[in-house]
């Protein structure tokens, strides 16, 4: 099938649900596959599609049953495991007019300590109904009626309706015609979105996200990364919110196709990430940054036995979580450019949920032959002006801000990223309004004191003609030392498991601020914890050695945990503020723990020390 003729700006749809009709009345549309759902198997992959025809009748089918019993405006808690039933729900929501609250269901029995978020969730949202399967619902009942009166979970799912996914597929309605007539569902000022934020800098917050903004910003990421129906899209990233669900959008409005697998699927075998782009000839796939060096090491590329991986249609490698090492990428490409991987299809992005998620990507399909540059070890995520092209005109205008002051800081000064208001923008944050007129209405000194901008968070600096933006860390993570020195926390990361990558858990290392200004790194072990005293002493002694030497930066104290216990967002972020409040009320297991004196030195002895602690 050949889309040449495609018209990029047509349909121009308010929300995004209103693409799938137009599509799927479309002759050349209708048996074409929105979605595909790749399932890992010991037989090999087990695939499932839904089609533009039949994603637009199912949607309208469990739209009108939804509205048999909820009201436009009524909120609900989808908790369906990922795959493309959740597809369908989500979409259904949009169309009903209802607010979705879709988050990863937590063990139905709740005995992993991990519901933590579902009472924050049930508790700031008020659900009328939860969306769940048959099983996961009998579980959670069963849970409920083996739990006393003081439990609040409980007491919190009791309340709620629960809506079997399974009755809601099998039920086909196609007697209300009269909504085939006048959309029924969100307009594009209506919330059909309470999108939380990763947790990756504090507690995660309920954003608000109109249909509309949604619409907007995934019409720009189009744009941006030049997706059309030709474009076949691969994700294994969580549905429920951000990138993940982004794409879900991306994928309605852009006419393409999207293969789907689970994020587990993903971690337990990382080679079925490239195995789909492969089968699928995918165009583009957007990953967190620890991804690539995690297929590296696990990916089997060279596997004979498997089916051979061929890189040679992907025109969009998107890069997301900052910070983006050079180092990284350029290993990725030098290991997988043998199997046709482009470097030009390298796109470092930036997004955040405040807005909705797409803010820019450093990618130009005009300037593919350009090198991206390198600013203290990282890679631009965002190009704010490329060449002599003038700025396009719904292109995000993004400033590097002095947080203290609120004033604009010049190209090649670090500050806070601040963002401007536009249509992208989510609503505020769900019952807080002081803090999203903190950050939703905030306003620069000086001559744009009438604009409207969102503080990220995110600290940055501009470089350069083409005015890169490179995302050099977090505002809150930041670890200040005596000598007035700031250092981002995740360069001692990195620098604490380059010394020695065989024992430590790459990722899964955080360095914050400890009592007394202490620098403290905490990293996870690869193995048990079983290790002599000796080999802890050297692995602890050889982190601060790496870390001075690479960094200039002392390290006061350094404690070695049990795999498992740096806690992460969903997306992989370390949560750096959940780290320390978790190591200071010691709940984590501590392997080895040492502290050290101030004043170490770094000679060519101790040099040579350190390059035998790398290597163990």
């Amino acid at each position: 099938m050949s889309f040449e003729n495609y018209d990029p700006c047509f349909p121009d749809q308010p929300v995004v649900d209103q693409y799938l009709p137009v599509w799927a009345n479309l002759p050349s549309f209708r048996s074409k596959p929105a979605f595909i759902w790749a399932e890992d198997s010991l037989s090999g992959l087990q695939c499932s599609s839904l089609t533009y025809e039949g994603l637009n009748n199912s949607v309208h089918s469990i739209s009108s049953q939804l509205l048999l019993s909820f009201e436009r405006g009524d909120t609900l808690l989808i908790l369906c495991s990922p795959g493309l039933e959740l597809v369908q729900i989500l979409f259904s929501c949009q169309r009903a007019g209802l607010m979705a609250v879709p988050i990863i269901p937590p063990n139905p029995t709740f005995l992993d300590n991990d519901h933590h978020h579902l009472i924050r969730v049930l508790s700031q949202t008020r659900p009328k109904a939860a969306i769940a399967d048959r099983g996961y619902i009998a579980k959670v009942q069963q849970y409920i009626k083996n739990s006393g009166s003081e439990n609040t979970l409980s007491n919190l799912l009791h309340d709620l309706r629960w809506v079997s996914v399974d009755n809601l597929m099998e039920q086909n309605v196609n007697s209300y015609e009269s909504l085939r007539l006048s959309y029924p569902g969100c307009k594009p000022n209506d919330v059909y979105l309470v999108q939380y934020t990763s947790g990756a800098t504090g507690i995660p917050k309920p954003v608000l996200v109109t249909a509309g903004a949604a619409a907007h910003n995934v019409r720009l990421a189009r744009k941006s990364y030049d997706l059309h129906p030709n474009s076949v899209i691969t994700s294994w990233l969580p549905q429920y919110h951000d990138c993940g669900l982004m794409f879900l959008l991306l994928t309605i409005v852009s006419g393409a196709t999207c293969v789907l697998t689970s994020p587990n699927a993903f971690i337990n075998r990382p080679r079925l990430w490239l195995e789909l782009i492969t089968k699928f000839n995918a165009t583009c796939t957007p990953v967190p940054s620890f991804t690539l060096p995690l297929v590296v090491k696990r990916g089997q590329a060279f596997n004979k036995d498997r089916l051979p991986i061929h890189l040679t249609t992907m025109k969009n490698l998107i890069i997301i979580n900052e910070p983006i090492y050079h180092k990284a990428i350029k290993q990725f490409v030098e290991v997988f450019s043998r199997f046709g991987l482009n470097p030009s299809s390298i796109s470092p992005s930036y997004g955040l949920a405040e807005n909705c998620t797409f803010v820019s990507t450093a990618w130009r399909s005009s300037v593919k032959e350009t090198e991206l540059p390198v600013h203290k070890k990282l890679l631009p995520s965002a190009r704010l002006k490329y060449d002599d092209e003038e700025e396009e005109e719904d292109q995000m205008n993004i400033v590097i801000v002095n947080e203290n002051t609120n004033e604009l800081v010049e190209d090649g000064f670090e500050g806070e990223i601040w963002i401007a208001s536009s249509p992208s923008n989510a609503s505020g944050y769900l019952s807080h309004p002081s803090l999203t007129q903190e950050v939703f209405q905030s306003r620069l000194k000086g001559s744009f004191s009438h604009e409207r901008f969102i503080p990220t968070g995110d600290r940055g600096i501009i470089k350069g003609g083409a005015r890169f933006l490179y995302v050099t860390g977090r505002c809150s993570d930041i670890i200040k030392h005596e000598n007035e020195v700031e250092t981002h926390a995740h360069y001692l990361e990195t620098a604490a498991f380059e010394s020695c990558t065989r024992f430590l858990r790459g990722g899964c290392i955080a360095a914050f601020e400890g009592h007394g200004n202490m620098t403290t790194i905490v990293a996870e072990m690869q193995r048990s914890g079983e290790e002599m005293e000796s080999t802890l002493r050297r692995i602890c002694d050889g982190i601060r050695g790496f870390v001075m030497m690479e960094e200039g930066i002392q390290v006061g104290l350094v404690a070695l945990v049990k795999s498992g216990s740096i806690p992460k967002t969903t997306s992989g972020k370390i949560q750096r503020w959940l780290a320390k409040d978790r190591f200071v009320r010691g709940e984590m297991e501590v392997v080895m723990e040492m502290k050290y004196r101030k004043n170490l030195m770094i000679d060519q002895r101790e040099r040579k020390k350190v390059e035998l602690y790398s290597n163990l």
